[in-house]
C-alpha cells in the first residue's frame, strides 16, 4: 500500500482543485447527440503532472478524485464511472511510463511519449468506446475530433510540464526528491 506524506497530499489536493477548475470551468464543450462528446481544454494536465512528479498512483488518484468532485460540483447528466476510470488512467499511464520505463528521467521527449501513450489510450480509444456503448454515439463521430484535439494537447501538455519543472513555477518541483 502506498503511503503519502502530508506535504504530498496537500500538493495532490491543490492539483485536484486545479484540475476541476480547468476541466469544468475553463474548457470548451461540444455536444454530440445530446451528450458531451468533446471537451477542449487543459483539465488533464494536473493529473498528468502529478503522475509524472509523484508517481502513477498519485496521478491516477488526482484524476479520479477530480472527476468525481467535479461531477458533484458541476454535474452534466448522470454519473458514469467509466469516465472516472479514464480520468484515473489519464494521470496513471504517463506516471507509469516516466517512473517505470524511463526510471524518473524527465525531458520533453519522454513527456511526449508518456503523454502520447496516456492520451491515446484514455482519450482517443476508451472515451469514444464508452460513448458508443453508453449512448450509441458512432465511434467515428468522436474519434476523429479526439485525434485532432490530442495532436494539439499532447505537445502542449508536454511543453507545459517541461516549463513547470524547468522554472519551478509551482514550487512543487524544488523538493521532488524529499517529497518522493
Amino acid at each position: 500500500m502506498a503511503s503519502f506524506s502530508t506535504r504530498k497530499l496537500v500538493y495532490m489536493s491543490f492539483l485536484t482543485a486545479l484540475s476541476i477548475i480547468l476541466t469544468r470551468i475553463l474548457s470548451i464543450r461540444i455536444a454530440i447527440g445530446g451528450v458531451e462528446g468533446i471537451r477542449i481544454g487543459i483539465g488533464g494536465l494536473p493529473a498528468i503532472f502529478t503522475g509524472v512528479i509523484f508517481g502513477p498512483l498519485a496521478g491516477g488518484i488526482v484524476g479520479a478524485v477530480a472527476d468525481v468532485l467535479g461531477y458533484i460540483i458541476n454535474p452534466m447528466g448522470a454519473y458514469m464511472p467509466h469516465f472516472t476510470f479514464t480520468a484515473f488512467l489519464t494521470g496513471f499511464i504517463p506516471g507509469a511510463v516516466v517512473f517505470y520505463i524511463f526510471r524518473k528521467k524527465r525531458n520533453i521527449w519522454i513527456f511526449l511519449l508518456a503523454v502520447g501513450i496516456g492520451q491515446t489510450v484514455s482519450s482517443v480509444i476508451l472515451v469514444p468506446v464508452f460513448l458508443n456503448n453508453l449512448f450509441g454515439i458512432p465511434f467515428e463521430a468522436t474519434v476523429i475530433p479526439r485525434i485532432i484535439t490530442q495532436a494539439i494537447n499532447i505537445p502542449l501538455y508536454s511543453y507545459l510540464m517541461k516549463l513547470l519543472l524547468e522554472y519551478k513555477i509551482l514550487r512543487i518541483t524544488e523538493n521532488i526528491k524529499s517529497i518522493n
